[in-house]
């Protein structure tokens, strides 16, 4: 039996997955990685020298020279980044590339939570765990819109809305690696759960896992 132990979280944007990833990480005593900031920091590594954003070979030299224990999600979160990330994202080589770096991630013991899109499906087919997050579009708007406020800025709830709503169709029409629960994942609807309550509803399940592994 093997001591490493792979969780795999996908979900929409803004469903909790992320910090239910951090959440579990921390518990079980494993490195977690946000995948979508790879993404996040290739856009980042092209726009800071001048390279441009269609250029599949030159995107695929930065996802390939990417180190993972660089990525900052302070300095990624910023708009201008996502928006970039999601131009090089389409891109099929910058995908392979990223993903071999994933999985090598994921591969190092003692083990890690990967959150993001196609993990489950397409980076960690064989996790031990896998939980596909989801909420409705309306309450992922208002907690999107909650964060925001929160943090001192202005933000349109309807606009926030309309761009989950987009978002939402672009990850699950996508061609390469759309947006869907693996055959043997958790459903974890986090539409009427704080966050404590998913985490240890998602707990129970990686124990039950744990303790079924023991046993083998």
């Amino acid at each position: 039996m093997s001591d490493r132990l792979t969780i795999a979280i996908d979900g929409p944007a803004a469903s909790g997955k992320g910090t239910l990833a951090r959440r579990l990480a921390e518990h079980y005593g494993l490195r977690h990685l946000d995948t979508g900031l790879t993404y996040r920091g290739v856009a980042r590594a092209l726009m800071e020298a001048g390279e441009p954003l269609d250029d599949e070979a030159i995107a695929e030299k930065a996802a390939r020279a990417l180190d993972l224990g660089s990525l900052d999600r302070a300095v990624l979160s910023e708009h201008g980044i996502g928006e970039a990330a999601s131009k090089v994202a389409v891109m099929p080589s910058v995908r392979s590339a990223l993903v071999d770096k994933q999985r090598a991630f994921a591969s190092a013991p003692p083990g890690a939570v990967l959150d993001g899109r196609d993990i489950g499906t397409v980076v960690c087919p064989n996790a031990d765990v896998k939980l596909y997050v989801i909420a409705s579009a309306e309450v992922r708007a208002t907690r999107r819109w909650r964060e925001i406020m929160d943090g001192g800025g202005s933000a349109d709830y309807v606009q926030i809305l309309a761009d989950i709503e987009r978002r939402d169709a672009r990850d699950m029409g996508r061609k390469d690696s759309p947006l869907r629960p693996a055959d043997d994942a958790h459903l974890l609807d986090t539409s009427e759960m704080d966050i404590e309550t998913a985490f240890q509803a998602a707990c129970k399940l990686v124990d039950a896992r744990l303790a079924a592994r023991s046993e083998d």
